[in-house]
């Protein structure tokens, strides 16, 4: 059971910070001084990672001063994307990460019907049990369930709530209520809403490859690969583009 639950932890915690958007999403910034520099930065941060550094900062002294909801946002966000590409320990790690799942629940506690509050809390703790190797896996699966039923209920339509939800039920074991054409259910609908959504193409690829459907998982993620206007150019880069061509190359002959 722990190595299942270990799994499903694992892939949803790192699903987590490629599903999320924005506070105020990709095509609207927030207004202008410090939230809109550290907006840039988290949108842009494939072109130079230490500026996440820099973003952090930003964040956190706005956080001081005036504990907006797109600042809590942003900042939770921030901490996710630093401990992922700039901590150089686990302790370090685990410090961003700790931060970042408490300013996501200051922001639930300021604006509890923020869909964005709620994915950035599930992402943070996500993130903190896999790293700390505690995982308490049917408090976190319990968790990590209500947090997209509580997402999806404010939001029928929030895009990377149903990614989020896909990913859920792809990689949940079944006997643990995973549910493949359920998971293919919801990230058909949020390529709908966005198909340049990149992160839901990756995952409704493996969807696809899970059910042994090779030519069609060919075809997503060739879209991955030839996308031009990807949602989120930073996730693409980093992560997505890579893993269409990983995913490419381990279906080849199938």
């Amino acid at each position: 059971m722990g190595v299942s639950f270990r799994c499903v932890l694992v892939a949803i915690a790192c699903g987590c910070s490629l599903a999320f958007a924005a506070p105020a999403g990709a095509a609207t910034p927030p207004t202008g001084g410090p939230v809109l520099e550290a907006w840039k930065i988290l949108t842009t941060f494939h072109e130079d990672q230490a500026r996440l550094d820099r973003a952090r900062d930003l964040l956190e002294s706005e956080v001081a001063r005036t504990p907006t909801l797109d600042a809590l946002l942003l900042l939770s966000w921030a901490h996710l994307a630093w401990a992922d590409y700039r901590a150089s320990t686990t302790d370090a790690k685990l410090a961003s990460y700790e931060r970042g799942r408490d300013i996501a629940k200051r922001a639930i506690e300021l604006a509890p019907r923020s869909p964005e509050a709620h994915l950035w809390y599930a992402a943070n703790l996500g993130r903190w049990a896999v790293t700390k190797g505690k995982l308490r896996a049917a408090f976190l699966l319990s968790t990590l369930r209500g947090e997209i039923e509580t997402i999806l209920e404010l939001d029928p339509n929030h895009v990377p709530g149903l990614a989020l939800a896909g990913s859920f039920y792809l990689e949940t074991p079944g006997m643990f209520g995973g549910d493949v054409p359920r998971a293919e259910g919801y990230l058909r609908k949020a390529l709908t809403l966005d198909p340049h959504f990149t992160r839901a193409r990756i995952e409704l690829a493996r969807g696809l490859i899970e059910q042994r459907r090779y030519d069609e998982a060919r075809g997503e993620l060739k879209r991955v690969l030839d996308e031009r206007q990807p949602s989120y150019p930073a996730d693409w880069v980093m992560r997505h583009r890579p893993t269409a061509e990983r995913l490419l190359g381990e279906i080849r002959a199938k």
